[in-house]
């Protein structure tokens, strides 16, 4: 795959290895990086809804043998892609969604594959997507929702900081920012207003910029129940750590909510 597609987005170069062929209208994209055996039991719970969805897999270029088609292919997985440029989370994430759209599906749900999401709320987000929504959010705060052994300081931080200000800058209540578990359409996504196809999305950016400017743009926007459970023991699933990785995620929501990652913003983040 080149740097640019046809339509001027900006996609790191990354490699696809097709599984089998497109049979649903709609597609979950799991973002992963050395997930190994977690990402094989997320799969695994997955199963039953592989008839009304299609599973992607958008490698941030795993190390540990997990993303193999001949590992994955029979859990599931349609396609496994493999990014093999620049950056972090936002990269896969214009990596997986510009496939998704390049493959004519019509939504493409995301999700983290760590094993901490329910996928049980599969259906609710194609449900969605089907009756007209834009931007889905999963949330476990709202009714409905699971949230189960949540670190106390993650918990105070969407809570009190990351929620209300997403919130505030966006025009609506959202309870659950920084959950990966969500939905977009093909409509949101192609608008020309909207354009996440841009270098400047590498990290934790595209998340927060498009969860503001769906509702700024008159999109259909929602929070629909989810579960995320932690582990009870041992260390916390995440990849963001130490000071200088979560005040890298607070600048970020600050640039985000200031409206600096809008198209044509004069003071937009430099790469």
């Amino acid at each position: 795959m080149g740097e640019s597609t046809g339509q001027d987005w900006v996609v790191p170069t990354y490699t696809v290895n097709e599984l089998h062929e497109k049979r649903s209208r709609y597609c979950v994209c799991i973002f992963v990086i050395n997930e190994g055996k977690k990402l094989h039991a997320q799969l695994q719970r997955m199963r039953p809804f592989t008839r009304d969805v299609d599973v992607l897999i958008a490698d941030g270029g795993s190390t540990d043998g997990s993303v193999e088609g001949g590992v994955v292919g029979p859990l599931g997985v349609r396609t496994v892609l493999v990014k093999t440029g620049p950056g972090k989370l936002s990269a896969q994430m214009r990596m997986g969604l510009a496939y998704a759209l390049e493959q004519g599906y019509e939504g493409v749900i995301t999700i983290d594959g760590n094993n901490k999401d329910d996928p049980d709320a599969i259906p609710r987000f194609v449900e969605a997507l089907a009756a007209g929504g834009d931007h889905l959010q999963g949330s476990r705060f709202i009714p409905g929702g699971v949230a189960e052994n949540t670190p106390p300081m993650r918990w105070l931080g969407i809570k009190l900081l990351h929620a209300p200000l997403i919130s505030f800058a966006s025009g609506v209540r959202y309870t659950d920012t920084t959950n990966g578990f969500r939905a977009y359409s093909r409509r949101f996504l192609l608008d020309p207003r909207v354009s996440p196809f841009r270098e400047v999305f590498s990290r934790y950016e595209l998340h927060y910029y498009l969860a503001i400017r769906a509702p700024e743009l008159g999109f259909r926007v929602a929070e629909l129940p989810v579960a995320r459970r932690y582990p009870r023991h041992g260390p916390t699933p995440t990849k963001i750590s130490g000071v200088r990785g979560n005040l890298l995620v607070l600048r970020t929501l600050m640039e985000a909510c200031l409206h600096r990652y809008h198209p044509g913003n004069p003071e937009q983040p430099r790469v």
